[in-house]
Order: structure tokens, then C-alpha cells, then sequence
């Protein structure tokens, strides 16, 4: 699958049914797992914590950060399980984007009461 809104869909899809069945409180580890386990089922190509390598000035960070999901190599997913998600939450995925230039991110907050207001979908030159 290389198209990254029908991949978009299935991640918001899968979020939708996790978070109708398990709800809100749980920590962000179980929520990534069972993201992570149910879009494999789904068979699309999920990488867990994948580095992300930053170059400065010469310098090389190759573990500089992770992300926490990266699907199909084409949309980042990074998993929140938070009363309320800030912007820097935002601004560190759109950051992700830049660096591994990706076009799409979503932020999921397992941690809002409905999944509607838990989804954030971040463009980098869409």
C-alpha cells in the first residue's frame, strides 16, 4: 500500500477501534502495541521506536530521536496517552517529518475521551 491517505485511513481506523473497545487510561506503551500489532494484522508494514538520524555541522546523531511508529515507510504515528496533548507535541512530529522527509504524521491521544479529539494529522508540503 503506497498511498498515504488509504494508509492514513487504516491508522485511524485501527485507532477508532481500539479506543472504542479499551477506552481512555491506559499507559501510551500498551496502546502503541496494540496499534502496532493491529495494523500488522491488517498487513501493512509497521516499525516500532525507528531512529532518527540528525546531521549538524558535520556532526552525526544517529540515535538522535525515535519515532514511535513509522508505517510503510510513509507515515510517521506518534502515540500519546495524555489528558491534554501542547503544541510541542505537534511541533516534535513535524520535526520527525523534516528529518526523515516524510510528507504525512498523525498524533494519536489514546488519551482524549472520544478518538475524534485524540487525532491530529500533521503535513510537511502536502
Amino acid at each position: 500500500m503506497t498511498d498515504i491517505n488509504a494508509i492514513s485511513g487504516e491508522i485511524v481506523d485501527a485507532a477508532f477501534q481500539i479506543h472504542a473497545r479499551l477506552g481512555p487510561g491506559l499507559l501510551e506503551s500498551v496502546y502503541d502495541a496494540i496499534l502496532a500489532r493491529e495494523l500488522s494484522r491488517r498487513g501493512l508494514k509497521v516499525q516500532r521506536q525507528r531512529k532518527v538520524p540528525i546531521e549538524f555541522d558535520g556532526l552525526q546523531f544517529d540515535e538522535a530521536f525515535r519515532v514511535d511508529m513509522m508505517v510503510e515507510d510513509a507515515v510517521i504515528v506518534e502515540v500519546k496517552s495524555v489528558e491534554h496533548v501542547v503544541p510541542v507535541h505537534a511541533k516534535q512530529l513535524l520535526t520527525y517529518l523534516r528529518l526523515l522527509d516524510c510528507r504525512l504524521g498523525l498524533l494519536i491521544n489514546f488519551g482524549a475521551p472520544t478518538i475524534r479529539e485524540g487525532i491530529r494529522r500533521i503535513a510537511n508540503r502536502l
